[in-house]
C-alpha cells in the first residue's frame, strides 16, 4: 500500500466525521487520476461512498483511471441505474477496455445496461485482432463533409462534439465516409463562416489501417508529433480514431513487456504487488528451466576438456572472465539492436549494415580488451607467454563472436515472428558462453598442444 499523505488523512477524517458536503466540495476539484490514486488507500465502503459524491462527469473520468479491482468493487455496489449513468459517460474505447478486464458475469451486466449503439460499437471493436489499431480505437469522433461551410462545421461540432473523445482535429469524409482530409479546430475558429471546408482542409492525411500493429501506430504519434490518428478500413473508409493517451498506454505496456522478456520473465499486465507468489513463480520458472537446461552445454564442454584443464590448471582461472566478457559484449549489441527494432529504426534489410558496423566495433573492442588483459597477465599474474596468448586470443575472438551473435539474433527473431526481446541478455549470454569455451579450448589445443 502506498504511503498515506496528509491530504489522504484529511479525507479519511472527513469521511469518519461524515462531513459529506465539505468532502464533495474538495474532491470535485481534484484531478481524476489523483482521485483514482486516493481510492487505492481506502476501504471498499469508503470508495463507494466517495465515488457517489463525485459529479457525474468527474465520476466517469475517475472510473476510467481506476484499476480493474476497484472498478469491479464499484460495479458490484452500483444499482443498474447508477451503472447505466457511469457507462453512458464512458467513451467507447474505455468501455472496451473495461469489458476486457472484467469477469464474464460483470460483462453481461455492463452490456445489459448499455445502449444498443454502444453494444454495437463495442462488439465491432472487439472483433478486431488483439494488439491491432482497431482494438484500441474509439468510434466517437467528429467527421465533416468537404462541401460544408465553416458555419455548418461549427454547428455539427456543437451537435456531436460533447459525445466525441476529441475534436481538436476533425476529419473530412465524402458521402460514403472515405477519408479525404482533415481540418483543425484552430482553422475552423479563425476562418470566415462562409468559407468551404474543401478550401481549408489538409489533404495529406497520415492514417493507419484497422489491422496495423498497435505498437507501430503508437510510434507514429512521436514521429509526426500528433495527438490523434484516423483509422481506416481496407477501402479507406474512416472507422475510428486513436488518441495520444491510448498510444501512451500501448507504449507503456509494450516497454514493460520487452523489459520482462529481456529479463526472462513471462509478461503480465498484473502489477507486482497484486500478483500471488504462485503467479510470480509461474512467470519465471519456465524460463529459468530453459536457461538451466541450455547452460548444461557449457558444463558438457568443460567436462569434455577436463583432462586438458588438469594439465594446465591455470586455464581454469580465466574461464569466468572470458564467459562474463563475452556475455557482456553480446548483451550490449543485443540491447542496442532490440531498441532499434522496437523504434522501427532497424529492419531485416539492414542486417548487413548492422553486421558491418558491429564487426568494426567488435574488432576495436576485442583488440582493446586483449591488449589491456595481456598487460595485466604479464605484469600482475606473471603467467607464461603461451598461456597469456591463449587467454587473450580467445578474448579477442570471443568479443567478436559475441557481438555478431548479439546483433543478428534479435533481427532474425523478429523476421520469423518472435519478439526480439526474447533474444536478450540471458539467451545471448548462454549461447556466447558455450561458444567462448569452445574457442578457448581450440586455441589452447593449437598453442599448448592439449
Amino acid at each position: 500500500m502506498a504511503k498515506i499523505t496528509e491530504f489522504e488523512k484529511n479525507i479519511r477524517e472527513l469521511l469518519e466525521a461524515k462531513k459529506y458536503k465539505e468532502l464533495k466540495e474538495i474532491i470535485s476539484t481534484i484531478n481524476p487520476y489523483d482521485l483514482a490514486t486516493l481510492f487505492e488507500n481506502l476501504s471498499e465502503k469508503n470508495i463507494t461512498l466517495l465515488f457517489r459524491l463525485l459529479p457525474k462527469d468527474l465520476a466517469a473520468e475517475t472510473f476510467v483511471e481506476m484499476d480493474s479491482d476497484h472498478q469491479k468493487t464499484l460495479i458490484d455496489s452500483f444499482s443498474d441505474v447508477e451503472l447505466k449513468e457511469v457507462i453512458n459517460e464512458l467513451y467507447i474505447d474505455d468501455m472496451v477496455y473495461l469489458i476486457e478486464e472484467m469477469p464474464a458475469n460483470v460483462v453481461k451486466r455492463i452490456l445489459r445496461n448499455s445502449s444498443d449503439d454502444a453494444r454495437k460499437m463495442v462488439n465491432q471493436i472487439l472483433n478486431y485482432p488483439q494488439d491491432s489499431a482497431g482494438s484500441i480505437m474509439t468510434t466517437e469522433y467528429v467527421n465533416l463533409r468537404s462541401d460544408m461551410t465553416i458555419a455548418d462545421a461549427i454547428k455539427r461540432i456543437r451537435q456531436i462534439g460533447l459525445d466525441s473523445e476529441t475534436f481538436d482535429t476533425c476529419y473530412v469524409t465524402d458521402n460514403v465516409k472515405h477519408l479525404i482530409g482533415y481540418i483543425t479546430l484552430r482553422t475552423i475558429i479563425l476562418s470566415d463562416d462562409k468559407s468551404k471546408i474543401e478550401d481549408l482542409m489538409e489533404r495529406n492525411v497520415i492514417s493507419v489501417n484497422t489491422f496495423d500493429d498497435q505498437e507501430e501506430v503508437a510510434y507514429l504519434f512521436g514521429k509526426y508529433d500528433l495527438t490523434v490518428i484516423p483509422v481506416v478500413d481496407n477501402d479507406n473508409r474512416l472507422v475510428g480514431i486513436v488518441t495520444v493517451d491510448d498510444a501512451w498506454d500501448v507504449l507503456e505496456k509494450e516497454t514493460t513487456e520487452d523489459m520482462e522478456l529481456m529479463a526472462a520473465i513471462t509478461p503480465s499486465d498484473t502489477p507486482y504487488l497484486k500478483k500471488t507468489t504462485f503467479e510470480i513463480w509461474k512467470s519465471r520458472m519456465p524460463w529459468l528451466l530453459l536457461l538451466m537446461i541450455s547452460a548444461t552445454f557449457t558444463g558438457l564442454i568443460i567436462t569434455r576438456f577436463e583432462d586438458a584443464l588438469k594439465t594446465y590448471v591455470i586455464l581454469t582461472a580465466y574461464i569466468p572472465m572470458l564467459m562474463d566478457t563475452g556475455g557482456n559484449s553480446g548483451s550490449q549489441s543485443s540491447v542496442t539492436i532490440i531498441r532499434g527494432l522496437s523504434l522501427n529504426e532497424l529492419e531485416f534489410g539492414d542486417i548487413i549494415k548492422v553486421l558491418w558496423k558491429e564487426s568494426k566495433v567488435a574488432l576495436l573492442s576485442g583488440l582493446t580488451l586483449a591488449l589491456v588483459n595481456f598487460a595485466k597477465l604479464s605484469l600482475f599474474d606473471k603467467v607464461g607467454l603461451s598461456v597469456a596468448l591463449v587467454v587473450n586470443i580467445t578474448l579477442f575472438f570471443t568479443v567478436i563472436i559475441a557481438k555478431m551473435v548479439g546483433s543478428t539474433l534479435p533481427i532474425l527473431a523478429k523476421k520469423i515472428g518472435f519478439d526480439p526481446a526474447v533474444m536478450a541478455s540471458p539467451f545471448i549470454t548462454t549461447i556466447v558462453d558455450a561458444i567462448s569455451l569452445l574457442v578457448y579450448f581450440m586455441i589452447a589445443n593449437m598453442i599448448l598442444g592439449l
